[in-house]
């Protein structure tokens, strides 16, 4: 089942987030079990909404990338809300990937 995510970076900067997106090395793609991404500044720091197929697919991106690049620019792990896809609507309609 699809799993929404709001990932928020209190006091991060879009400095820091183009850094990290730059080290992750993703060539402008979503990592594997990425739907959607989206991000900018809210609220004094970078907001990201990210779907993913799974919970299991963010985890394994957690665990295999985005851990290591916000080590390695001192950058204190986001605070993560997560909840189920219910649906999605695209221009071209239903996305069915994301739908539960």
């Amino acid at each position: 089942m699809a799993i929404a995510m709001l990932l928020e970076f209190e006091g991060g900067t879009l400095e820091q987030y183009d850094a990290i997106l730059r080290d992750l090395e993703l060539g402008g793609r979503s990592y594997k079990g990425g739907i959607f991404h989206v991000a900018g500044l809210a609220d004094g720091g970078v907001r990201i909404v990210d779907v993913w197929e799974s919970q299991e697919a963010f985890d394994a991106f957690m665990g295999d990338k985005l851990g290591a690049a916000l080590q390695k620019h001192n950058i204190q792990p986001p605070k993560v809300s997560a909840w189920p896809v219910h649906n999605t609507l695209t221009p071209s309609g239903p996305a069915k990937a994301a739908t539960g």
